[in-house]
């Protein structure tokens, strides 16, 4: 059986971070040329491109965070900061001659499988192309996320989210408002509140802090890390045991997160003289069950005579001001929205379209799963990569990503060696999966009654993987392929040759 129109591309990308990239290195390795990579931006490189907000760092160490298979010897410090990672990722594109296949300025509006055809149709802000399969490498936290605050739209300021930075605007002497107190802001406070007038940081929640044990790389181990690469295998294999043995109290043993917790508590007493502020820094919920923050300058920053820790709720934004729920009205100049991004409930669930024109977002109403975080029951062809419950609270998404890479093109060889146009996972197995899963969950410190990004409005954990990163490595490798239907399509009229 032959189709008249062969959809143009074999697969088609969604996104040149280190997923999309990963996912077209891969592709390459197996001698695949016929696939496209659609990127919204206009250049690579994905949250490491977006987030460059003064002190934007990774909190997973550099040789950790980057590919296996392309080491970088040269990192300068224990934890890349996002100017070198940037750069990382701009070389990886150049080195493996991915740019000729990377379509920029193509934001996806609409991706729709055709059942007649078996493939998808994908709509971009350019140009609309068909390929058979569809690779969703779109990244986990890649949407910004802006709080809905009584009247902030009358706001005559200047306002933009953390990971939106206006380069432009000089915030010198200027009154500023940051919202929010995660991951973000917690780099990005310290440096603002060296050349802010004023600072008022607002906080919802406190989070749990650790100390940062971040330093430079001297020359004689980066010499050593190019010269004698078993040097740097062992550097990264004992970073990656020892982030892996977090494992045990995030999932296998709450009570273990006592001692993180102790650290994290020494840390405040060390850093944080006065009493009201050590109260209002101190979370009241175990270490872990939200994302545990590294920094070891944020609680200083917050005791410079120019900044102010705010934890009353905000009422109101108005043309010039912020009114919290005491009535106290505050001037500012300018506000940055530190509030994160669309974890669960992406928006982009709302542009891909399955099978009977049921959307992700029609199927994810009760919260995102899928079969190992990659594939939908209801979505032939279409491959995750960052999808419900890959995330880690422990260590490096770039080897989930890996491990990720590697099932999709197994499952693309499985399609072509069987002769087949379409592969789905079957919903019986889906369901057993994401239901021991989520009995797993129930008992991980993710669990323990705290609000985080981590779960979808309805309680239900699809942010995290409940385990040992291996684990998933294990399963990915060794998947079976009667968990899947293969077929071809059915000849019809409309598609049969003469």
């Amino acid at each position: 059986m032959h189709n008249v129109t062969h959809p143009q591309f074999d697969v088609a990308i969604i996104g040149s971070g280190f997923a999309g990239l990963c996912m077209a290195i891969r592709l390459k390795e197996q001698g695949k040329d016929n696939f496209v990579i659609l990127e919204r931006a206009q250049d690579v490189g994905g949250t490491w491109r977006d987030n460059q907000y003064p002190g934007a760092a990774c909190d997973v160490p550099s040789h950790l965070y980057s590919f296996s298979f392309a080491p970088n010897p040269a990192w300068s410090r224990k934890y890349p900061t996002q100017p070198e990672l940037y750069a990382y990722l701009q070389r990886i594109a150049r080195d493996y001659d991915l740019l000729r296949h990377i379509r920029f300025d193509n934001t996806l509006e609409a991706a729709e499988y055709d059942e007649q055809r078996a493939c998808w149709t994908v709509r971009t802000s350019q140009s609309s192309l068909t390929s058979r399969t569809l690779v969703m490498g779109n990244g986990g936290l890649a949407e910004p996320k802006l709080p809905e605050i009584a009247g902030v739209e009358r706001f005559q300021g200047k306002t933009f989210h953390s990971s939106r930075w206006d380069h432009d605007y000089d915030l010198s002497g200027k009154r500023v408002a940051v919202i929010g107190t995660g991951a973000s802001a917690i780099q990005l406070v310290p440096e603002v509140a060296k050349v802010a007038g004023r600072l008022d940081v607002y906080q919802r929640t406190p989070n749990w802090l650790i100390p940062r044990p971040d330093r430079a790389y001297t020359g004689l181990e980066k010499t050593l890390f190019k010269a004698l690469p078993a040097t740097r295998r062992l550097h990264r294999n004992a970073i990656y045991w020892g982030h892996e043995a977090r494992v045990m109290g995030m999932v296998l043993n709450p009570a273990l997160m006592k001692v993180f917790q102790k650290v994290a508590e020494l840390h405040i007493r060390r850093q944080v003289k006065d009493p009201v502020l050590r109260e209002q820094v101190t979370p009241d919920y175990t270490i872990g069950c939200k994302r545990i923050l590294i920094s070891n300058d944020w609680y200083p920053a917050l005791q410079q005579d120019n900044v102010s820790l705010i934890t009353d709720g905000i009422r109101e934004i108005r043309e010039h001001s912020i009114v919290t729920a005491d009535g106290t009205e505050r001037e500012i100049d300018a506000i940055i929205f530190c509030t994160g991004f669309y974890a669960t409930e992406n928006p982009i669930a709302h542009a891909v379209t399955g099978r009977g024109g049921q959307t992700l977002a029609d199927a994810w109403v009760d919260g995102e799963e899928a079969y190992l975080g990659t594939t939908v029951h209801g979505f032939p062809n279409l491959f995750l990569m960052i999808g419900p419950n890959t995330g880690l609270g422990h260590s490096s998404m770039v080897f989930m990503i890996e491990s990720q890479a590697e099932l999709i093109q197994r499952l693309i060889n499985d399609m072509q060696q069987q002769g087949s146009e379409e592969i789905e996972v079957r919903e019986a197995v889906q369901t057993g999966y994401n239901r021991r899963l989520q009995e797993r969950l129930a008992g991980s410190i993710w669990a323990t009654g705290c609000d985080s990004w981590y779960k979808h409005k309805n309680g239900k954990i699809t942010a995290l993987w409940p385990g040992f990163t291996f684990q998933f490595w294990l399963r990915t490798r060794r998947y079976r392929r009667d968990d899947y239907s293969f077929s071809a399509v059915p000849v019809s009229p409309k598609t049969a040759t003469a």
